[in-house]
């Protein structure tokens, strides 16, 4: 099969000033070689920020390679174990699917990432056999090429009136976009207090499909000194204003989709041609952190669908870039 890969990187201009001191001194052989010393790290540290995402550039592959997520004999695979908390902000006990690493060691301290499902679906969409995540993550640690980390799979659709999504309008959708909350305030402490969770936001992630993956990107955008890690695979219309759309009146405006500080090490998009459910969607997002010069990474297939089919290259690639600093 013929791959082919469309990236798109946006990198923001940096503008490095020099102060120079105008008094006159010798300095000893020792000063003048910490002094060297000082400016050589300062200029790698300025380097090193000016790369940004392009470091990852390379590893984004339109589909992953054949047997990516199939069984390899030696390996055991950790399964999803399912919890339950409560949700102070929808008043109810709500469910939760925790991945633990096969090695699970409570005295080592696990980044976090949260993965949220689509409109219509749970907490049990991304654990199903056919996105074969659990597969997918134990075979890039195993060939070195993920970090050990825990995965949690919430609900997302968080309202006091409604236990589930009863159809497509502005109720339902504010429902889904009231899940920011309950992340903040019960999710995420739940998940701090019952497991080993390196904390910080370079130790957290957030990513997910369709509607989660609008979600996540209003997350990312709202609390970046919470998620050092965005992503979205053909994330749902709706996180700006449709036009003619009384279902989705914005969760933002465009000029709000940027970072001022805590910018994130990784804003991955993903999206497929073939998407009809989402359509050009996925595009406008990425024509308007363009047009706010915002760095970010694009990855487009061109024949998956509004599925798994296009959920598992985007976790794959994802997987790959998380937690390496």
């Amino acid at each position: 099969m013929k791959r082919r890969i469309c990236i798109s990187l946006m990198i923001s201009a940096a503008v490095l000033l020099a102060a120079c001191d105008s008094t006159v001194s010798v300095p000893s052989e020792t000063e003048n070689f910490t002094e060297t010393s000082s400016a050589e790290q300062t200029e790698a540290t300025q380097e090193q920020e000016e790369i940004g995402m392009e470091k990852y550039e390379d590893m984004i592959t339109e589909l992953p390679p054949d047997g990516y997520d199939s069984d390899r004999e030696g390996i055991s695979y950790p399964e999803f174990k399912k919890y339950s908390y409560y949700s102070h902000t929808a008043e109810r006990d709500t469910n939760v699917n925790v991945l633990l690493p096969a090695d699970y060691d409570e005295n080592k301290e696990y980044p976090v990432l949260y993965i949220l499902h689509g409109f219509w679906d749970s907490e049990d969409w991304m654990a199903r056999d056919t996105v074969a995540l659990n597969r997918i993550l134990t075979n890039l640690q195993a060939d070195g090429e993920a970090e050990e980390m825990i995965v949690v799979l919430p609900y997302i659709f968080c309202s006091k009136d409604m236990p589930y999504c009863t159809g497509m309008d502005l109720e339902n959708c504010l429902a889904y976009d009231n899940f920011i909350n309950d992340l903040t305030t019960d999710l995420m402490p739940f998940i701090e207090e019952n497991f080993s969770v390196a904390k910080g936001r370079e130790n957290t992630a957030i990513t997910g499909f369709s509607m989660g993956g609008r979600e996540s990107l209003f997350i990312g955008f709202m609390h970046p000194e919470l998620f050092g890690y965005i992503g979205a695979v053909c994330p749902a219309p709706g996180l700006v204003k449709v036009n003619g759309s009384e279902m989705h009146p914005g969760q933002m405006q465009p000029n709000e989709m940027k970072f001022t500080e805590d910018k994130p090490k990784v804003l991955l998009i993903s999206s497929s041609k073939s998407d009809g459910t989402v359509g050009s969607f996925p595009d406008n997002y990425r024509g308007i952190l363009s047009r706010n010069k915002e760095e970010y990474l694009s990855h487009v297939m061109e024949k998956t669908g509004h599925d798994h089919s296009s959920v598992k290259p985007h976790l794959y690639n994802y997987f790959r870039m998380l937690f390496k600093d």
